[in-house]
């Protein structure tokens, strides 16, 4: 008798899986693995793995919504494709597509596209915007700890043989922040 396989996925451990949780009891699915603060582009997910081998002829892995399974074309396609092998279907509750019907596939293929084209655009904003950042003269990330006049202050004092416990405890960093600091700013 064919099942219902549910997956469901969160990126971050703060976000929670009820809703999906919720949803895919919902429609029926007898078995519901989930990986719980396990990003989608990473393919390497357990309760995935499992979920995908639990499917069988008939069967059917049912997700919330398609970027919970995967945010990349070719990967979607590949599962799509290894389910249809496995003579299995897909179904996506939030998008309403279930493969298996003709206009189903058609649907799928659709949406995971846009899927693929959403995350592009986030790229090409992130991209814009932190080049954007760096002409306002802002840069990604924490301030630095020690300023180019304070590094080449140190570098003379290293020259005068202090030691850089002496150095750190001073200027209230780590000796391996110094040291990498210093070795980032000397001309090649």
């Amino acid at each position: 008798m064919p099942r219902k396989i549910g997956y469901a996925r969160v990126s971050t451990a703060e976000q929670c899986l009820d809703l999906q949780m919720n949803a895919l009891r919902g429609a029926g699915c007898e078995i519901i693995l989930h990986d719980h603060g396990v990003s989608g582009v990473q393919r390497n997910r357990p309760a995935f793995a499992q979920a995908l081998n639990a499917v069988g002829s008939g069967d059917t892995l049912v997700i919330w919504k398609l970027d919970r399974m995967s945010r990349s074309l070719k990967h979607l396609i590949e599962i799509n494709e290894t389910l249809c092998e496995r003579g299995g279907f897909l179904e996506s509750l939030t998008e309403k597509i279930d493969t298996s019907t003709a206009a189903g596939q058609f649907i799928f293929h659709v949406l995971a596209a846009f899927t693929q084209f959403e995350r592009e655009m986030i790229r090409e904003r992130t991209r814009a915007g932190l080049a954007a950042a760096a002409q306002r003269g802002s840069f990604p990330g924490r301030p630095r700890k020690l300023s180019s006049s304070e590094l080449v202050t140190i570098a003379g004092e290293r020259l005068d043989g202090t030691p850089w416990a002496t150095l750190a405890n001073h200027y209230k960093v780590h000796e391996e922040t110094l040291r990498r600091s210093i070795a980032a700013s000397r001309p090649m």
